[in-house]
Formats: structure tokens, sequence, C-alpha cells
């Protein structure tokens, strides 16, 4: 909603202005221009980048549209399936085999569909359990490795925003490129005895291609690249989370303390307080608020199964 509110701002702004100033419709709407700028634009993006890079834009972009967000709903849903995954795996590693082998078919992560939608984030969790699964790692090798994975990661996901962002700069460029165009018929039709006012309006005409590719490039193109940004940057915070939950866990760290460890992480406008966390597990246990020697209690028990 916001991203249309904003698109309607600057059409509003833009147009409204032109209109205003005595201009009218007819005079701005050369689709020529806008097929020459808008395909040469295209034909570069797919020129310039694999397969891979334009299906994970489509992908970005599809989130956009659909307004998909990590609110606070889903950081509850991933601390908590962090929080029992780790109570399974206190019992021995062995017995998350069930659940991290088949996470659409376990019960488990069927309790977080939020979670499930996110294939690249339940590969990382998944594929991090089966690391510790495989061996004896301490949390200093299991951080070493998770850095570099989600530095591979973010370097990766990144990569469709800044190709995107290449097309946006050369707009103005492609802009340039159709009203050149427009320019050479404007001097065929002189060489053919054409009217000044002919003239006049071939030439207006052929301006418009520098206003569309100026306008892609600041008024829509570099907008979606920034929200394409925060989006990569809002997958990365869920990862470092899961991240900083394990190499806690590793550590010798109780579930909670390596819970609460992922939960300072999260973005500040959706971050749950530790109170909302604890209230959050008690549910989870079938049980109310616990006083604060209750909740010590069980972070032993926690400390000693882990």
């Amino acid at each position: 909603m916001q991203q249309i509110v904003g698109i309607l701002i600057v059409l509003g702004s833009v147009f409204g202005g032109f209109f205003m100033m005595g201009g009218a419709f007819h005079q701005i709407w050369q689709p020529i221009e806008l097929i020459v700028i808008a395909g040469a634009g295209l034909g570069a993006l797919v020129i310039g980048n694999p397969p891979h890079v334009l299906k994970e834009l489509m992908t970005q972009i599809k989130k956009v549209i659909t307004k998909k967000k990590y609110d606070s709903e889903f950081q509850r849903q991933l601390l908590l399936l962090m929080y029992e995954l780790l109570q399974l795996a206190a019992g021995g590693l062995k017995a998350l085999d069930a659940h991290v082998e088949a996470p659409k078919d376990s019960p488990l992560f069927q309790r977080y569909p939020r979670v499930l939608e996110e294939p690249k984030l339940l590969a990382f969790i998944v594929d991090n359990f089966r690391l510790m699964a495989m061996g004896k790692i301490n949390a200093h090798e299991l951080e070493g490795v998770l850095e570099q994975e989600l530095e591979a990661i973010h370097t990766e996901l990144e990569q469709p925003a800044k190709s995107l962002n290449k097309i946006g700069e050369a707009m103005p460029g492609f802009g340039i490129l159709a009203a050149v165009l427009g320019i050479v018929i404007t001097m065929n039709t002189v060489s053919e005895g054409a009217t000044s006012g002919e003239i006049a309006e071939h030439v207006g005409a052929a301006m418009v291609g520098t206003f569309i590719g100026i306008f892609l490039c600041y008024g829509l193109i570099d907008p979606l690249c920034n929200v394409l940004k925060q989006l990569v940057n809002s997958e990365a915070a869920n990862k470092e989370t899961v991240k900083v939950v394990l190499v806690t866990h590793v550590a010798g760290k109780p579930p909670l303390l390596a819970i609460d460890a992922g939960r300072r992480l999260v973005q500040l406008n959706i971050k749950p307080s530790f109170a909302q966390l604890e209230r959050w597990i008690n549910d989870l246990e079938g049980r109310d608020s616990a006083p604060a020697d209750d909740n010590a209690r069980r972070g032993g028990r926690g400390a000693k199964a882990a």
C-alpha cells in the first residue's frame, strides 16, 4: 500500500504540474518512445545478467508487490521454531533427523507456516542443524563457517538490485537515444517541406523521450531498487538471527539464552522485548507467565540439557 501511495504522489506531482501549466495529454503520450526506451532497458537487463539473477529479481519484485513483510508475527514464529529445535537438540542432534530431512512434512515445522514460506531461510536452518549433527564443532568454528556463508548469500541476493540500478542509471541515456531518433525523423520532414508547426510538433514529441528516460530512472526504478535492497537486508537479518542462536547454543548456553541472543538482532521496529519472548515461550509450553525464580529454574534445566 505504501508503494502504491508513493507512486500516486509521484504521478500526481509530475503530471499534475504539467497539466496545471497548460499541457495536454496528447503532447506527452508517445507510445513509440516508451517502447524504444523500455525495450532497450529490458534488453540490456537480459544481456547483462544470467538467468538465475533475473529469476531472483522477479521473485524479489513479487515480494514487494504482494507486500510480504517480516513483521512481529514472523519473528515470533522464527524464534519459537528455533526454540523448539534447540529443545529437541538437547536430547541429541539425532532426534532432529526426521524434522530437518523433510521440514515441509514435519509437524514441528508445519506449526510455523511463515518460516516454511521462506525457502532460503528454511534451507539455511536445516543445513546448519545437519552440519552440527555431522560431527563435533565448536562455537568459534561454527561462527566462521556461518559468516562466510551469509556473506556469500548476501552478495548473491544483492545482485538483482544492483543490476536493476544500473539499468535505471542508463534510462536517461536511452531517453536521449529515443530523442535523437525523433530528431532524425524531424529532419526528414524538413526535407519534405514540413511547416514550422509540424516541425515543432515533431521536436516536442522527440523531447518526450528524454523526459520518459529521466522519469523512469528517478521516479520509479531508483525507488524500486531501494525497496529491494531493504528487502534483502531484512532477509539477511533473519539469517543473522538464526546464526547467533546456533552459535550461542553450541557455546553451551541454555535454549532460552540462545533465543534471546538471536532476539537482539531483530530489527528495532519489530523487535520483541525479553518479557514478550518469555510470554511466547510460556504460551508454547502451555503455562502462564512464570515468576522469576521459576524462569531461573527453567534456564537451569536448559543449561543441563544443553
